[in-house]
């Protein structure tokens, strides 16, 4: 039986452990792409066998999971309190350059977070928790500058995620589709006031 003293230095040498191998995850997909991510490459390169990678996640998916989680956690640190505007397209045009910003420095995170390009994976509901978790900041965001109406919150999403989707596929590095956001949220807050008379 393990003491005291014990226990509580192998839990935090298992997170360690753990972060270890979501980093080198990362590391890998970054070089092979999300699908490509190699349970023998991963252990290899954390210095075990793949089979040991099973003391740390259940399985691939919950590696992906680690990765989603993680991904949606840093997103509402940094996109979360960019906003200082207090006028409502000011507001808008903040959030959404911060979002792209944040999506376009890392497109195999953006890709994990906001497209399902992995056969099969299907974020797990503990590591979905981030992503609503996100998603109920903007909804305040958004209702923060009165949007709430049905659909707001839908239209705003695609919008944001289609023009970086664009972007990463046919610019990637460029700025051909990040010029559009002001107009694109223009449009938007457009429709909103139109709506409202």
């Amino acid at each position: 039986m393990l003491g005291t003293a014990e226990k509580s230095t192998r839990a935090p040498r298992h997170e360690a452990t753990r972060q270890r191998i979501v980093d080198e995850a990362w590391r890998q997909v970054r070089q092979h792409g999300l699908a490509g991510l190699s349970l023998r490459r991963l252990g290899s390169s954390v210095g075990m066998r793949a089979p040991s990678l099973y003391s740390y996640f259940v399985s691939k998916s919950s590696i992906y999971d680690a990765m989603f989680a993680q991904g949606w956690a840093e997103c509402i640190a940094e996109v979360t309190p960019c906003v200082t505007a207090s006028d409502r397209r000011g507001v808008l045009r903040q959030l959404a350059r911060s979002f792209a910003a944040f999506s376009l420095r890392d497109p195999i995170r953006y890709q994990l977070m906001c497209q399902r390009v992995i056969p099969g994976y299907v974020p797990s509901p503990e590591a979905y928790a981030e992503a609503v978790e996100a998603l109920e900041l903007t909804i305040s965001r958004l209702r923060g500058v009165g949007i709430d109406g049905p659909g707001d919150v839908d239209l705003w999403t695609a919008l944001l995620t289609g023009l970086i989707d664009q972007q990463i596929a046919n610019d990637l590095g460029g700025e051909r589709w990040l010029r559009l956001i002001d107009d694109a949220v223009d449009m938007y807050v457009d429709r909103i006031d139109r709506r409202a008379k």
